[in-house]
């Protein structure tokens, strides 16, 4: 199979013809934040858990705090804190992964995914449960689509689950990716979200979330949720306890918020696009679609090549959404899991996992992807390398787009252009969130 995909940069260079490639400098975009402290975010965190309505549960009672596997900033410190707001108002809390399909489906990798962001017995001071054993809690009226939830947190006197608000990767709505969408898919473990993906199919995510958390709203011992909206720069700006009725009307008005918080790829057309890492911490699909400009409703951009070049280590090899790019280094494909990736795809009932042309080093995959633009004249191509679609802030940028960021006021020109060092084909600069770039002029 190896053999079949990977293409040898050689071959690259004497289908393509050797080209001058273009000189990269450094841009950075100008935003304005506030996040939270990061000294005060537990506090901010527990206070929100006893902001909401425990008055069911009998003292000593048991909360279920439902964690998922995305890439959220400080989740183990939110997470930390929700836990000892309410065993602060005399309950047990105990954590559960609230992840769908995620870690292969198994009660195992899904522990294992909430202990990588810190989220552990001693740290959380309390137990971890992890199953995808799921209770049928009940049907919706129309569509007679069974409800599924946790076993352990069905069992539960009350459940908070704990996620962020922000724009979803496929379809838009009043309500994404929230604390809602955890509980149908979240809670709902795998047999949830396969449920939930295939009515998708006819239903509409947009319509099919409200109803179904509705419906467990009403059937489970729900105090509430917590909800976290990030920032451009992936830092925690909101920290909030939803009540059961606030679900989807607050939900939906933090979603606008996230939006205009949400970073951007800030040109409306690029030649090629190169991410250095993609994963599932990263977005649901690796790298975000409202990013790349295939959302619906989302930011609009016409990128004309994608060259991916790595999973981030918390993925676990899961490379779900490498499809999106027509190039990927080897380095992705060798630590590529398909059986991880078929099974997300199965779940959200997508069936396939796209595996894109892959090349032998970083010099072959920039030569391969500027070799099917189309004609530019020498120095006019545009490129931007990125992190990933979360760290956006600094990126390498071509001459051609230095010249347009050189007008503009919402971004700054950190570093002029130069050539692209490699070191036996491979890039030299490192990547741009991590890069030491010359101060403001």
């Amino acid at each position: 199979m190896e053999g079949q995909l990977l293409v040898p940069e050689e071959t690259v260079l004497e289908t393509c013809g050797e080209r001058a490639l273009p000189r990269m400098g450094v841009i950075e975009q100008v935003w304005e934040t506030d996040p939270i402290p990061t000294g005060e975010i537990a506090d901010r965190a527990a206070a929100a858990a006893r902001s909401l309505d425990f008055a069911g549960v009998p003292g000593g009672g048991e909360v279920a705090v439902g964690a998922g596997s995305r890439g959220i900033a400080n989740l183990g410190t939110i997470v930390g804190g929700v836990v000892e707001g309410i065993r602060g108002l005399g309950y047990e809390p105990f954590v559960f992964p609230a992840m769908g399909s995620h870690g292969g489906a198994t009660a195992e990798a899904q522990r294992d995914k909430l202990e990588s962001y810190g989220i552990t017995e001693e740290a959380m001071g309390c137990e971890l449960r992890a199953t995808m054993d799921v209770e049928v809690i009940g049907h919706t009226p129309d569509r007679d689509v069974a409800v599924h939830a946790d076993a352990y947190a069905a069992e539960a006197d009350a459940i908070v689950p704990v996620n962020r608000v922000k724009p979803h990767t496929n379809f838009a709505a009043d309500v994404e990716s929230g604390v809602s969408k955890m509980l149908v898919i979240g809670v709902g473990k795998q047999r949830g979200a396969k449920t939930a993906h295939e009515w998708a199919h006819d239903w509409g995510l947009g319509d099919m979330i409200p109803e179904i958390a509705s419906l467990m709203l009403e059937k489970l011992p729900i105090a509430g949720g917590m909800a976290i909206v990030e920032d451009q720069r992936h830092e925690t700006a909101i920290v909030e306890g939803l009540p059961p009725s606030g679900f989807l009307t607050r939900e939906a008005e933090l979603l606008e918020e996230a939006y205009e918080m949400m970073p951007w790829v800030p040109f409306d057309e690029l030649d090629v696009l190169v991410v250095d890492q993609m994963g599932k911490d990263i977005s649901g699909g690796g790298m975000d679609p409202n990013v790349l400009g295939t959302c619906p409703g989302g930011h609009e951009i016409d990128i004309k090549r994608i060259f991916t070049r790595s999973l981030t280590d918390a993925t676990k090899g899961n490379g779900v959404g490498v499809g999106q790019a027509q190039f990927i280094h080897r380095n992705l494909y060798y630590d590529l899991n398909i059986e991880k990736a078929v099974i997300n795809s199965l779940t959200a009932s997508n069936g396939t996992v796209d595996v894109p042309t892959v090349a032998e080093t970083d010099r072959g995959g920039l030569h391969a992807a500027l070799s099917t633009i189309g004609v530019r004249e020498p120095g006019r191509e545009r490129v931007v390398r990125i992190t990933d679609t979360q760290r956006l802030e600094r990126m390498y940028a071509s001459e051609a787009v230095i010249e347009e960021a050189r007008e503009r006021d919402d971004l700054i020109v950190r570093e002029e252009p130069r050539p692209i060092d490699f070191d036996d084909g491979e890039f030299v600069a490192p990547s741009p969130a991590f890069a030491d770039p010359a101060p403001t002029p």
